[in-house]
């Protein structure tokens, strides 16, 4: 065999920019804190608090722990290379959150699932539609129909594809510590805030993990929804301003019966909005403004088209606002992409609102 070095340079002269910075390893620590808002709102009654709906909490498509009920919610986690089981840790708390002075930082226990066999699935039967963009009728083209019954399996997938979040905060998974846990299951007070000074500790995380959050990144107001409108005409969905949002998007869902589903989203392209009712990273919110799938900040109203859920026996719209991210480590990355760089702990704070009302 011939050696060709100019070939291997030039191999080497194509290997992605990424590899440039070899020697950048992952933060010894990381923690990650979810910061939500949830409210609900029903015409002719006070927004619901946090205790009186928890059965709806599963609609909002919420934090891990609390599935969306109304109020304010914290879910935090904890990873360290230097303990990768998991470290018992604390989470050093301002005086403004009202829950004392610090949160334990508990390892995820992992439960081992039993093995069952498959039960036969009766297939479904009815169908789905799906309508799409702000319009007081509906546009040429809708809506999409799927057949449960005829549908293939292709059929499926290619009608429920959309757009996704992508789950990079607190998780609960094997090798974190995480509140709430079992041992702490606290919740967060209606006039709590995050603003200050705030510290994470344990065996396994460098000494120095601390940090401060500010008030662009603090819990967000609750949204004011309202849904106007006779279910046979446009229902005129409305809301207020809400403080640090970079954007917002809308779902509404009905059923007549046990044959016949609707959904509806606000994007101007046809996607469910299945995976978007959850914290966006920035580079996403600012990819889908462009696209047209989410809605900027300068909208405070959309129209649900006429008679779509005409005879519904019930529905409900629910509207997210995308908060900020704050990303932090130490020490800072280099301004040099190609330097290296071997953090001793990152931190990322992801901030959202959501809200649900009734249409009808």
């Amino acid at each position: 065999m011939t050696f060709r070095p100019n070939l291997v340079m030039a191999a080497l002269l194509a290997l992605p920019p990424a590899l440039a910075a070899a020697q950048t390893r992952p933060p010894v620590a990381q923690f990650w804190a979810d910061v939500a808002t949830h409210s609900m709102s029903i015409p002719g009654m006070d927004d619901m608090d946090e205790g009186s709906m928890g059965m709806f909490g599963g609609f909002f498509g919420g934090t891990k722990n609390a599935g969306g009920a109304p109020g304010k919610w914290l879910d935090t986690a904890l990873h360290t290379r230097n303990k990768p089981s998991g470290t018992l840790g604390s989470h050093a708390i301002p005086p403004a959150l009202n829950m004392g002075s610090a949160l334990p930082l508990i390892p995820v226990q992992v439960e081992r699932g039993r093995s069952e066999g498959e039960a036969d699935m009766e297939r479904p039967k009815g169908r789905l539609l799906f309508y799409w963009g702000c319009s007081e009728t509906v546009r040429p083209g809708q809506p999409r129909v799927l057949d449960f019954a005829r549908a293939a399996p292709d059929e499926y997938s290619k009608f429920m594809i959309g757009r996704f979040a992508p789950d990079r905060g607190a998780k609960a998974v094997a090798g974190r510590s995480v509140w709430p846990n079992e041992q702490d299951r606290k919740r967060v007070p209606a006039n709590a805030s995050l603003n200050g000074d705030h510290a994470v500790s344990g065996e396994g995380v460098p000494a120095g993990l601390r940090f401060a959050i500010g008030a662009a990144h603090d819990f967000m107001p609750k949204i004011s929804l309202s849904a106007q409108g006779d279910p046979k005409g446009p229902i005129n969905v409305g809301w207020a301003d809400v403080n640090n949002a970079r954007a917002y998007f809308l779902t509404a869902m009905g059923g007549k019966g046990e044959q016949e589903m609707i959904i509806w989203s606000s994007s101007e392209q046809p996607d469910p909005g299945w995976g978007l009712m959850d914290y966006l990273p920035p580079a996403q919110i600012d990819r889908l403004l462009k696209e047209k799938v989410i809605l900027p900040t300068s909208t405070q109203r959309c129209a649900i088209p006429a008679g779509i859920f005409a005879g519904a026996d019930g529905a409900m719209v629910r509207m997210i606002a995308y908060g900020p991210e704050l990303n932090l480590a130490h020490p800072p990355r280099p301004a040099n992409p190609k330097a290296p760089w071997n953090p001793e702990w990152a931190v990322r704070v992801r901030v959202k609102s959501t809200g649900m009302t009734m249409l009808g």
